[in-house]
């Protein structure tokens, strides 16, 4: 197992986290085993699995083949109500029934009684970073990959216990991640894939070292070798890049449009791909069925991704009204965090202090715009190299409360954000519906103990408020 000592060793939990499992302590063990390149290359999760002779969690085992949720009140994710005395049959990793009768049990269903507690879709993230959110930049840019490894494996754990069973991953070398956890290897939510951030030199994503600069010849930095970046400055090399993506399971592409607050050296003001370029990146993605999403925050660095042809924009904390508008009148959608104070950004410093009260002052107006236009709009938390923001995703969500009723906000974390990423097309890792309750829709749900369409939060406290957690029709939590 790897020791981390006292430099690291707030990346992991105590001794009561699921980390020190014996089972996950012996998978560690042969992670480290394996270099940084095959582990990224996207054969590592392969290789293991043939090193495994079965998952390494008891609770990834085969689940029961049906399993019956009864006594519970239904939010479906859609309907913005909740239902009284349903009860939920789950069959393999699929909702096959939804009663509102009190029908008796399947005589070979195991029957989990709820309590009357409130039934939903799994929470959806839509603007995460698997591998970067609790790792500090200088470990992800210095450390050894057994480190970051393991503290994103105890990161993914974490994630899923607080609800969250499907992320949209926006930056990071989370291939192989995601192939561990679809085979059971590790607990996590499902992974829609973005691969590295491609950015040009000097943009949000270009991480190098003084060192680094300026490159030599076609050298990869650290940050491009870990996957975590791809800075391009010509066509051909943007085009490259993003087919990299693709070819390693990307389901849509993150193009960086302009500065960032984590990116000390590159202004919030600053913008990067001309329109051409972006246009290029479009017509890439759309080559292969996906789409491409641009960060960017200011009017515009947002107006030119729009004239590019983008389908969404993230961020846009900056935008103007003409802007807002902009984005309404072509349908392009906008995947907002709801950044209000520094307690949301507790691993921004230096110059990056100042530019996250920048996202603070914006993140109201903003809202107002989208509910003043009828922007389409996602929900994401985009913690970042910060261990002590990840318990705050929850916060993150309910903050939306301030400008949405608490029955939107939870549609907004299930139903809305799933059409989000169901705009991946035939990109999509998971054919299927997310979301939502409806038959044939994938088993990822919750039991909430209370009611978040009457107190969202509830939400901001996983641990003590959901009873069950469920993901793939597999039992993670239960303490019913």
């Amino acid at each position: 197992m790897l020791r981390l000592g006292s430099k690291y060793g707030h990346l992991v939990h105590s001794s009561g986290c699921g980390c020190f499992n014996p089972d996950l302590q012996k998978a560690s063990r042969r992670l480290e085993a394996f270099s940084r390149r095959s582990f990224l290359s996207g054969l590592g999760a392969t290789t293991i699995a043939g090193v495994l002779a079965k998952p390494v969690f008891a609770q990834t085992a085969a689940p029961p083949s049906k399993i019956l949720f009864r006594e519970v009140r239904l939010f479906d994710g859609k309907s913005g109500t909740v239902k009284d005395g349903a009860q939920i049959l789950v069959e393999n990793n699929r909702i096959s029934g939804i009663d509102m009768t009190n029908a008796p049990a399947p005589s070979d269903a195991r029957v989990v009684g709820c309590r009357n507690g409130v039934l939903m879709p799994g929470l959806i993230d839509a603007h995460w970073h698997t591998i970067f959110a609790a790792v500090p930049l200088n470990i992800l840019l210095n450390g050894d990959p057994g480190i970051i490894f393991a503290a994103s494996t105890a990161e993914a754990d974490r994630t899923l216990m607080r609800g969250f069973t499907t992320v949209r991953d926006l930056g990071g070398p989370s291939f192989s991640f995601k192939q561990a956890i679809d085979a059971g290897m590790i607990p996590g939510p499902r992974i829609f894939p973005a691969g590295a951030m491609i950015t040009t030199s000097g943009g949000h994503g270009d991480l190098r070292l003084p060192s680094e600069i300026p490159r030599d010849g076609g050298k990869l930095s650290k940050g491009e070798l870990l996957g975590g970046s791809a800075i391009v400055d010509s066509i051909d090399d943007l085009k490259m890049r993003i087919r990299e993506q693709l070819l390693q399971g990307a389901s849509q592409i993150k193009l960086v449009g302009g500065g960032g607050v984590s990116s000390p050296r590159s202004p919030l003001d600053m913008v990067t791909f001309s329109e051409d370029e972006l246009r290029a990146g479009v017509e890439v993605a759309q080559d292969w069925n996906t789409y491409v999403t641009v960060h960017a925050y200011t009017p515009r660095a947002v107006q030119r991704a729009l004239a590019a042809g983008v389908t969404c924009v993230e961020h846009g904390h900056l935008m103007d009204e003409e802007t807002a508008r902009m984005i309404a009148e072509k349908g392009v959608w906008l995947s907002m965090q709801p950044f209000l104070t520094m307690e949301d950004a507790a691993s921004a410093s230096g110059p990056g202090v100042e530019r996250a009260k920048q996202l603070f002052a914006g993140t109201p107006r903003v809202y107002d715009f989208v509910r003043k236009y009828g922007i389409k709009t996602g929900w994401g938390s985009d913690v970042l190299f910060s261990p002590e923001l990840g318990p705050r995703q929850n916060v993150m969500l309910t903050h939306l409360a301030n400008w949405y009723k608490n029955a939107e906000v939870l549609q907004i974390a299930t139903s809305v954000n799933a059409e989000l990423l169901g705009l991946s097309n035939l990109r999509n890792p998971y054919p299927g519906k997310i979301g939502v309750i409806e038959e044939g829709a994938f088993a990822d749900l919750l039991v909430v103990d209370g009611n978040p369409v009457d107190d969202i939060r509830l939400l901001e406290d996983p641990q003590k408020n959901f009873t069950v957690i469920v993901k793939d029709g597999r039992l993670h939590k239960n303490i019913l």
